[in-house]
């Protein structure tokens, strides 16, 4: 390897980091973490879901030789995610990917108060009380890189799900309020917004063939997204190859808002 392909290749290079992700179970938050693990990062995984020895996600980091930590925590439970932030708070993570999120399906008009309290709850509020706990041990200590997933619905309104779209939308200014006050002391802060990913949360739409269809004929890559997709994106905004980006919100949609 040339000495510049060396020099390029240590820019995404992550050993001897901690990276903590949440929703670290399956879909999206596995894949990060596997590649976050490919990269050289130590993983830290948190679901509410989460099997005590890790399940899959513990093994697919610890096939790479890298370690696993696994904490099962109920990201709609305020009382639990304070417990996790003061945990994460004196464990010097290096790197935080706010990935746990939540998704209830109702039109507007009927949508119920509970649900919309959940989902905001756990897409926007237990993320910034976890954010803000780990931000305050990175800027202590002059660095870090934190990772909200964001969505296409940051942008546009959706259909029947009214607190996933605010939540999103929510998540894509937080990330750049927190960038404005943290970047300068070395914690970028960044969003990725997945498109139309093939995972549990967009089930329902995979089984309408109306709405598939009409997905895919706008997606200019001419594919659902598959979770591994979110892979690359995330080791960037990880690694040193990012330093000067903060403030970002990131698509990873086969093109859809360009189209």
């Amino acid at each position: 390897m040339s000495t510049a392909q060396t020099q390029l290749t240590g820019l995404f290079d992550l050993t001897g980091t901690t990276a903590v992700v949440t929703g670290a179970r399956r879909g999206i938050g596995l894949a990060i973490a596997e590649a976050l693990a490919n990269a050289g990062a130590d993983i830290i995984g948190v679901s509410a879901s989460m099997e005590p020895d890790g399940g899959d996600v513990a093994r697919r980091v610890q096939a790479t030789g890298r370690t696993f930590t696994a904490m099962q925590v109920d990201f709609a439970d305020r009382t639990a995610v304070l417990d996790l932030a003061g945990r994460l708070e004196s464990m010097g993570v290096d790197i935080l990917v706010n990935n746990a999120g939540t998704i209830e399906r109702a039109p507007a008009a009927e949508h119920p108060l509970e649900l919309w309290d959940r989902v905001v709850e756990v897409n926007l509020s237990s993320q910034f009380v976890l954010t803000q706990a780990v931000g305050r041990s990175m800027m202590a200590r002059g660095g870090g890189k934190i990772i909200f997933t964001a969505s296409l619905l940051s942008f546009q309104g959706g259909i029947n799900v009214p607190g996933y779209t605010a939540s999103k939308s929510a998540i894509a200014g937080l990330a750049k309020a927190l960038a404005n006050e943290w970047t300068a002391a070395g914690v970028n802060v960044n969003a990725i917004a997945p498109g139309y990913i093939a995972t549990d949360n967009t089930q329902a739409l995979q089984d309408d063939p109306e709405r598939s269809r009409s997905i895919l004929d706008r997606i200019p890559a001419g594919r659902w997204g598959n979770a591994g997709d979110l892979g690359g994106a995330a080791v960037f905004l990880a690694s040193r190859a990012s330093d000067y980006v903060s403030g970002v919100v990131l698509p990873v949609d086969g093109g859809w808002l360009g189209r």
